[in-house]
């Protein structure tokens, strides 16, 4: 097979296994022998051992696997057996350890002599601003983050000292512009959950107080115990703008513990309604009333009416073919200034919709005689689609299921840990890619033919819904604190070729935050994919559990 993927058109996986031996010519011409340290009975220990006499001959060292990501543009996966094979005998230990309380306030008390006058905002105005970075991103105490919260900005109070906004001033353009003094420790002590949220409603989550872009929808509300709006981004990174949808300042949740099954439904019904609305105008259908959230079933007979459009001979040409999705859940900081994730911890998602083609253009201002293609990413997994079927003869994502199904583990144990699904009922599935990613990789992949949320009926999409708030809960009981997660489909005119909708949730874990090896598409990892599918089953049981008690069932 000459396409790079590690699904065979047999419906079984197929990977590399390393096995190195080999010799090393010693080019050293000194030694540099001298003591490390000494051992408990003052006898040294020296680096003589980094200074051998002759060649290196490394008789068996450790196994590699290599295996090709399923969709060749995802690159490969190295799994060490070293790190490996530990994980295998004990999958419940994959998991990251809850953060430790911090509180300076209450180490102040234990430094200070008994008595003595304790103005924190006095005592940190003296620390570097590096210290008071890495105090906002990880102190637990109220009284900590109150007093960097006073010193980020300028606050506006009652007569209890409550807070009530931001200072403002009007600029000479006639704008008005929150008075924030230190722009890092603000961003930093907003997103910590243990900042008092009379604080961070007044200074991040109120409507507005994070500029003034328009809310353009709305679901549930504070009687319905989730409440989301939909925020316009007119001036986006993403052309032709983007839309986000943010839990409400009513309705908090900075964790996806806190997540309910009516929010998860609300954040992504305003992502069904954008985009079919916005399908339906293109298409010149009649449009539901303004002002008003779409009922589901009103959403689902507009779906419906799209697809009878798109059937029609004399239908409109669509400008705007592609969904993209995205939610980058988590926020981190760290003391030397870099945002290691999210621009705010509030639970949101992004979305848009991508034009078909874009205006071309050469050196010098000149217009191209033919428009470009706009790029989506789930264009890149149909190409693939088109091309494994040309060498193969063999539907990709019929081999692919096949193979998860059929499922073996490399390391040639037999245990009872062989699959790689983690959940799945009639219509999607939620299973760890073979080649993960992400040290902790999930994929949620739909089971009929449906390759985009046009395509997705209202079982379908509430089967999606769910499969994302469950992978998200299973990933927090492990410990993930920062995942990002996105959409790949096809395009919305595509002719039906197989390809299915995939989500994949991509955790970030402190030791792996990407080097060189993942700029050039490398993944290492430390875990057989069968072990992270069990360690995630193992929470299946409570996150199922907890969904039940909120009203968020089966789908």
């Amino acid at each position: 097979m000459t396409v790079r993927s590690c699904v065979h058109p047999a419906g079984k996986f197929v990977y590399g296994v390393h096995a190195p031996t080999y010799r090393v010519a010693n080019q050293r011409e000194n030694d540099f022998v001298e003591p490390l340290g000494a051992f408990s009975d003052d006898n040294p220990h020296l680096n003589q051992g980094n200074f051998p006499g002759g060649d290196i001959e490394v008789k068996q060292a450790e196994e590699i696997y290599e295996i090709a990501n399923p969709f060749p543009f995802r690159g490969v996966t190295y799994i060490s057996s070293g790190w490996a094979a530990p994980r295998a005998l004990s999958p419940a230990a994959i998991k990251l350890p809850e953060p430790r309380a911090v509180s300076m306030a209450e180490a102040l008390k234990n430094l200070l002599p008994a008595g003595a006058a304790r103005d924190l905002r006095k005592i940190f105005a003296a620390l570097p601003e590096p210290v008071l970075l890495a105090l906002a991103a990880t102190s637990t105490d109220p009284e900590d983050l109150v007093a960097l919260a006073g010193m980020s900005c300028e606050l506006c109070y009652d007569g209890s000292g409550a807070p009530t906004g931001l200072r403002y001033e009007e600029e000479e353009t006639g704008q008005a512009r929150a008075r924030i003094l230190r722009h890092d420790l603000f961003e930093v002590v907003v997103n910590n959950p243990h900042l008092p949220e009379p604080y961070r409603r007044g200074m991040v989550l109120r409507p507005g107080v994070q500029g003034g872009s328009e809310i353009v929808g709305e679901y549930g509300g504070a009687s319905s115990g989730g409440h989301v709006f939909e925020y316009l981004r007119s001036n986006s990174y993403i052309p032709w703008g983007h839309y986000a949808a943010n839990m409400a300042d009513d309705a908090v949740r900075y964790s996806t513990k806190d997540l309910s099954g009516a929010d998860m439904q609300g954040l992504r019904h305003l992502y069904y309604q954008r985009t079919y609305l916005r399908l339906g105008a293109e298409l010149e259908l009649p449009l539901p009333p303004g002002r008003k959230t779409m009922t589901p079933g009103a959403l689902e007979e507009l779906r419906l009416a799209i697809h009878q459009a798109l059937r029609r001979k004399k239908a409109p040409a669509l400008s705007f073919t592609a969904t993209l999705w995205g939610w980058n859940y988590g926020f981190d900081f760290s003391p030397s200034g870099y945002r290691l994730h999210a621009s705010h911890q509030q639970i949101h998602q992004q979305y848009a919709m991508l034009p078909e083609t874009v205006s071309a253009w050469h050196h010098g201002g000149q217009p191209a005689d033919e428009p470009v293609a706009s790029y989506a990413c789930g264009d890149l997994v149909a190409e693939f689609c088109d091309r494994y079927k040309e060498e193969t003869g063999c539907d990709f994502f019929s081999a692919y299921l096949a193979a998860i199904r059929h499922n073996r583990r490399m390391d040639g144990l037999e245990n009872e840990n062989t699959s790689l699904i983690v959940h799945e009922d009639d219509r999607v599935m939620l299973f760890v890619p073979k080649a993960q990613t992400s040290q902790w990789e999930l994929q949620i992949m739909a089971l009929g033919e449906v390759g985009n949320i046009l395509e997705a009926d209202a079982a379908t999409r509430a089967s999606l819904d769910r499969a994302l708030l469950i992978a998200q809960k299973i990933l927090a009981r492990m410990g993930a604190r920062l995942v990002s997660s996105i959409e790949y489909s096809s395009r919305i005119t595509a002719a039906p070729a197989g390809q299915r909708l995939l989500y994949a949730l991509l955790p970030k874990l402190p030791y792996s935050m990407g080097a060189f090896s993942e700029a050039q598409l490398r993944w290492v990892t430390g875990h057989f994919p069968e072990d992270f599918a069990a360690a995630c089953r193992a929470h299946l049981p409570e996150v199922l559990a907890d969904l039940e008690k909120n009203g968020a069932g089966a789908a």
